[in-house]
């Protein structure tokens, strides 16, 4: 990993983002269009080009899903259940706080409803891993909402099967659909809808650099919950910090893909140093090797900053998808943090638990989007729903403050209308 020195933390962040090829959203616009116009047709080719799969039918029957569960172990299952309840206890203390309200001004009723979305479309990515766990942290909050349709998209492999843990985690958590594509095919079909794939109303879940800018285009038809992925982790430390600890930590996320951005920020050449000879003496001999070399050889690196608060300032800047902190002053320096996905405070806490049992939701905002979001929840499947009941006895109160507002901002048939009621 490259080792930097930090003098400006604002020069350096705009620096050292990663910034998408233009030639990739070219190719993701087109592979949109072409779904759109030739629906089943185009999403079969495409399966034939990335994964080499020929699909005869993309939906996984009843029979794929029972097989499925032949193909996994008891402890597999365990796990995935484990999984499933512990995110559950948190998303339905978060539901808890819901409540439907009326309020009530002046004889004029407002009605406050909490009210799940219809459909939703759950993105589960597998080309380079297999992803159970993010078929639980999708379709559990939705099913705690109420969603009354949840349809579950993911990669097929050359045999044109759906990997089983896949298959059954959505199926014990409740999802009515599942789907034989991934990449930016699926993402097309659960925007426009092809005669095997029904529309959605909201598409949600993390994926590669071309599913997220899939989504990003498709935005302007089709709900999304947030740009989730390439990973992201940056990592606080100071001298205290175990350098391992550090080292296992940017592995471990720099394993999913070529293209992540994982880093560590610290005030210490010391701990900057061990952290990159740590890295240098595990790479040979772990798995996956080839993926996590390239991916923090291109991506990564080590900020060595002046002091705490340039610290904090970069990692507010670059706003990551995890931040963990490993500092003598961990819950001081978590405090200042308001920018970030996740925030895993103190040397026990790595953001590989947290992707799987911690309790949190492990799909969270990237490039940026951790400044207005947190992680995925129950809320991304739940509308705010508003009702009125005003009389005329109401009306006529606020009549003489009404035609004040509608004059001042020249709609006068505004007040027409109120008016017309009132005579």
């Amino acid at each position: 990993m490259r080792i930097i020195k930090v003098t400006n933390v604002e020069q350096f962040a705009a620096r050292i983002l990663p910034k998408e090829p233009q030639k990739n959203k070219t190719i993701v616009e087109s592979i949109l269009k072409d779904v759109k116009k030739n629906g089943d047709v185009a999403i079969k080719k495409y399966e034939k080009k990335f994964s080499e799969a020929n699909m005869s039918s993309l939906r996984v029957t009843q029979n794929e899903i029972k097989n499925a569960y032949s193909k996994i172990s008891k402890t597999e299952l365990d796990a995935l259940r484990l999984v499933k309840s512990r995110l559950g206890k948190t998303e339905y203390s978060i539901k808890s706080l819901l409540k439907n309200k009326i309020i009530n001004h002046d004889g004029i009723k407002i009605s406050k409803k909490f009210i799940p979305i219809q459909s939703v479309g759950c993105y589960i990515p597998g080309g380079l891993a297999r992803y159970p766990s993010s078929v639980i942290m999708s379709v559990v909050p939705a099913k705690i909402a109420g969603v009354k349709r949840i349809v579950v998209v993911s990669p097929p492999n050359s045999d044109g099967k759906i990997d089983p843990l896949t298959i059954v985690s959505a199926d014990i958590c409740g999802a009515n659909e599942i789907y034989k594509t991934g990449g930016v095919q699926s993402i097309a079909a659960l925007s426009f809808g092809t005669k095997s794939i029904q529309q959605v109303d909201k598409i949600i879940g993390p994926g590669g650099s071309f599913v997220t800018t899939a989504k990003s285009m498709v935005s302007d038809q089709t709900g999304i919950d947030m740009l989730a992925g390439p990973t992201e982790l940056g990592i606080i430390a100071d001298n205290s910090a175990n350098p391992k600890f550090v080292a296992l930590d940017l592995i471990s996320q720099a394993e999913h893909s070529n293209d992540t951005f994982c880093y560590l920020i610290t005030t210490s050449d010391t701990l900057a140093k061990s952290v990159n000879k740590i890295i240098s003496e595990l790479i040979p001999i772990i798995q996956r090797k080839k993926i996590v070399q390239t991916s923090l050889k291109n991506n990564g690196f080590i900020g060595v900053c002046k002091t705490n608060s340039d610290m904090i300032k970069l990692a507010n800047i670059l706003s990551p998808e995890h931040l963990e902190i490993m500092t003598k002053n961990s819950e001081s320096i978590s405090s200042k943090i308001t920018s970030s996905g996740l925030v895993l405070i103190g040397n026990n806490t790595p953001s590989s638990a947290s992707d799987y049992i911690l309790g949190s939701n492990h799909i969270l905002p990237t490039n940026g989007f951790g400044k207005i979001r947190g992680s995925l929840s129950i809320l991304d499947f739940i509308k705010v729903n508003t009702q009125i009941t005003s009389s005329k006895k109401s009306l006529l109160k606020i009549s003489k403050h009404l035609e004040v507002l509608t004059d001042a901002e020249g709609f006068s048939n505004h007040f027409k209308a109120v008016r017309g009621r009132l005579n």
